[in-house]
C-alpha cells in the first residue's frame, strides 16, 4: 500500500523523487500545506475508490495512518461495506 500512496504523492506534488514513510508527516514536503492536503486526499480516493470523512482526515498524523486508514476503507470496501 506505501508505494501506491507514495506513487499519488509524486503525481500530486508532480516529484518524481518524493519518498515518504509511515512516519512521514507535512513538514517533511515542502510543498505539503493545507490545499495540496485536500488535494491529496481526492487524489487517493479517486485511486483506491474509496471516501474519507472530514474527521478521518483531520485525525491524521503521519502517513502511516493515512495508509491504515486506506487499507481499512479497501478493506470494508472489498467485504461489502459502504466506501
Amino acid at each position: 500500500m506505501l508505494p501506491e500512496i507514495q506513487s499519488v504523492f509524486r503525481d500530486v506534488f508532480d516529484d518524481d523523487t518524493i519518498v515518504v514513510e509511515r512516519q512521514t508527516t507535512a513538514a517533511d514536503v515542502e510543498q505539503w500545506d493545507s490545499l495540496m492536503h485536500v488535494t491529496l486526499m481526492v487524489h487517493i480516493e479517486r485511486k483506491f475508490g474509496v471516501r474519507f470523512s472530514s474527521s478521518e482526515v483531520s485525525k491524521l498524523k503521519n502517513v502511516g495512518e493515512l495508509v491504515d486508514l486506506v487499507t481499512h476503507h479497501v478493506q470494508q470496501k472489498e467485504r461489502g461495506g459502504a466506501p
